[in-house]
């Protein structure tokens, strides 16, 4: 909330796009309200008092009082003054009439609420199906580390999930679009992402539908609540975590819709097929296609217009019956009738050496910046301790023998003795002497007098 107070939504988490009435776009002023109720909520908590928090809005040069300063820009002091004591009075009362998570208690309480709404919605399609289980395996980990911040990595998310890692990445991307998760960071790399699972509020309130005249006191966070209409959707969560990374639900094997059929009977058995298709959230079609299959290894029996788990189904472990003489004895042979099995293992594996490969260009990438981070060669003038003998003088590094008058200077450059230099050395010396000092060199001299 501090960084949201400073920065602004920079992640756009508080963003929705509503249309007023008369089709004007108010998205900008929706997300603003949003933003701004989230941080009078969070300064409830933390014991302020109203006029500070228009103080703080109005004269403090914070981001997510942006809107409220171009309001009173406009408009008055006292207009949006008004408007953020609308948004402190709803912050309010939203605080004063729900239960604050103070301990671990209080968290897995909330956390079952959070579950028994997912339970409740109607997950459709493929991606629905990948995206429930995603909030399952998501709701695991939060219930471990008794918070809705937890930490995890996409090819562990997978493996939970049981499914690749791009379609674990692909139900991230798209459960962060439906605002019900939020990325806190990137991770680490010894640690994964860290993640934050939101439980929203109904996406249909807003604070120009909770009373005709607008945004009354407290907005979406007072209104009256839209009533959503019973959809039949009712699952067993628990059940479907426990299976869903094995072999046998696979995509090529029962899949998504398969787990989805048999948490709907877990959670109550005896169904017909108009109610499983509602409590699924599947097309009949594939509700056909589910039951034989799960007929057809022992796992439910049908009765009448009734369908009914095996007392062992959870465990994969069928019963005979009349569309089943030779029932499973376990998931893993579930897996090798469908032709799935070694699907996991064979993900872990591939996940593994990712890692690994991972690791060796880490290592790499490391050794290549130590060595870009390491000190230049010394210029060719600075005389080196192995170039240098015991009195003093070069020593050639090929054949070891002393170079004559070639001594180390004062300064720890190489200099050399003129009465030692050869003539012509000593005359090329003088020469580039002469013409860095603008004098002209003798010989150079004599050379012009005998061409003129």
């Amino acid at each position: 909330m501090h960084k949201l107070l400073v920065l602004g939504d920079q992640d756009a988490a508080y963003a929705r796009g509503n249309l007023q009435r008369g089709g004007k776009n108010t998205a900008a002023s929706d997300h603003a309200w949003a933003m701004t109720r989230a941080v009078a909520a969070d300064a409830v908590r933390a014991g302020w008092q109203r006029s500070s928090f228009v103080q703080v809005m109005l004269d403090g040069p914070y981001k997510a009082g942006q809107h409220a300063r171009a309001l009173q820009h406009r408009r008055g002091y006292d207009k949006a003054a008004a408007w953020l004591q609308r948004a402190w009075d709803g912050a309010a009362h939203y605080v004063r009439s729900t239960d604050p998570i103070s301990t671990r208690q209080d968290f897995h309480a909330a956390l079952a609420a959070f579950r028994s709404r997912i339970e409740c919605t109607p997950w459709k399609g493929v991606a629905g199906k990948t995206d429930l289980r995603n909030l399952i395996a998501r709701m695991e980990i939060c219930a471990r580390a008794g918070s809705w911040d937890h930490t995890v990595s996409e090819r562990d998310l997978a493996e939970r999930m049981g499914c690749s890692r791009t379609t674990a990445h692909n139900s991230n991307q798209r459960l962060l679009q439906a605002k019900l998760l939020r990325q806190l960071d990137n991770g680490s790399p010894t640690e994964g992402a860290r993640w934050m699972i939101i439980s929203r509020l109904p996406s249909t309130t807003s604070h120009h539908w909770s009373t005709p005249k607008g945004p009354e006191a407290g907005g979406a966070m007072c209104g009256p609540g839209v009533r959503r209409p019973d959809t039949g959707a009712d699952i067993d969560s628990r059940a479907a975590g426990q299976l869903m990374h094995l072999d046998a639900f696979a995509h090529h094997g029962l899949g998504g819709s398969g787990l989805a059929v048999l948490a709907a009977l877990a959670e109550r058995d005896g169904q017909s097929l108009t109610e499983i298709r509602a409590s699924a959230s599947i097309s009949r079609p594939t509700a056909y296609r589910q039951l034989g299959k799960l007929k057809s290894l022992g796992l439910v029996r049908h009765e009448g217009e009734l369908y009914h788990l095996a007392p062992t189904a959870l465990e994969g472990i069928g019963t005979d019956t009349e569309d089943c003489d030779t029932p499973v004895t376990g998931w893993p042979e579930t897996a090798k009738r469908l032709g799935t099995a070694g699907t996991g293992e064979r993900r872990r594996r591939h996940h593994e050496a990712q890692r690994v490969h991972w690791h060796h260009e880490q290592v790499r990438l490391a050794e290549r910046r130590r060595a870009a981070r390491q000190a230049p060669l010394p210029h060719p003038a600075v005389a080196q301790a192995q170039y240098v003998g015991a009195d003093g003088c070069a020593i050639d590094p090929t054949t070891g023998e002393a170079i004559v008058g070639l001594y180390v200077a004062l300064d720890g450059c190489w200099v050399w003795a003129e009465d030692e230099v050869p003539q012509r050395q000593l005359a090329g010396i003088r020469s580039r002497r002469a013409h860095l000092d603008g004098e002209e060199h003798p010989s150079a001299r004599d050379v012009r007098r005998s061409q003129l």
